[in-house]
């Protein structure tokens, strides 16, 4: 049975929620912002743009806002809002850079790992986690096949991020799985006729495919609503 199956999530105020999530975003945002234009370019003095620090910011804040949300206050609101964190630095990478650096993807793995089994102990419902694993490790499977027939189109980085995709739209259900990996696939594919159809790329340009799987995944979470509670 999927979580969404059941009761809807309580204990997070939606002012309250929005509140502390603009707090940290305030404060982390900025400093993610210089991570990502470092990671990018390597260049540990680099400085991010005031442009890109506030787009951070507002990416920050309302992607830490929707885990709580989701999730309501328990400990697998740490994997949604580290995934949240994760997922817009590895987005301004992928598009500066083309490149998914493991230096935030393995933590991110780690972290959204420890805090669902922990969420799992704490609620002492498993059957979320579980599925979860299997999730991650049937989307890392399909992706690695298909970076294997055409390495061109995918990359192993985007093949570890499709994991931890998995693993976190799969503790809360199935059909969130395949929503976001359809989504995510959907984005990409219309990025990239707009792209072609403005003459801004050509057949052969290599497009980053981390920020559209990212897009779907969070659609998918929207879409989904609160997960219950017990």
């Amino acid at each position: 049975m999927d979580v969404l199956e059941g009761p809807a999530a309580g204990g997070a105020h939606p002012a309250a929620v929005l509140v502390v999530a603009a707090l940290v975003a305030v404060v982390l945002g900025p400093w993610l912002a210089r991570v990502a234009v470092r990671l990018a370019s390597r260049d540990a003095d680099l400085r991010p743009t005031a442009v890109r620090v506030v787009v951070t910011v507002v990416a920050l804040g309302a992607l830490l806002a929707g885990a709580l949300l989701l999730t309501g206050v328990r400990p697998a609101a740490v994997a949604f809002a580290w995934a949240g964190g994760a997922a817009v630095v590895l987005a301004s990478v992928d598009l500066l850079v083309h490149r998914l650096p493991d230096r935030v993807t393995y933590p991110a793995y780690a972290v959204c790992a420890v805090s669902l089994t922990v969420d799992a102990a704490v609620m002492d419902e498993w059957a979320p986690l579980g599925r979860a694993v299997v999730a991650a490790a049937a989307a890392f499977a399909v992706a690695a096949g298909a970076a294997a027939v055409s390495p061109q189109g995918l990359g192993f980085g985007d093949v570890k991020l499709l994991g931890m995709v998995g693993l976190v739209l799969g503790w809360v259900g199935w059909g969130v799985v395949l929503v976001g990996v359809f989504l995510g696939l959907l984005t990409g594919a219309v990025v990239s006729l707009v792209l072609l159809a403005t003459r801004r790329a050509g057949w052969r340009t290599a497009l980053p495919f981390g920020p559209p799987l990212l897009t779907g995944a969070v659609i998918a979470l929207a879409l989904a609503g609160p997960v219950p509670v017990g």
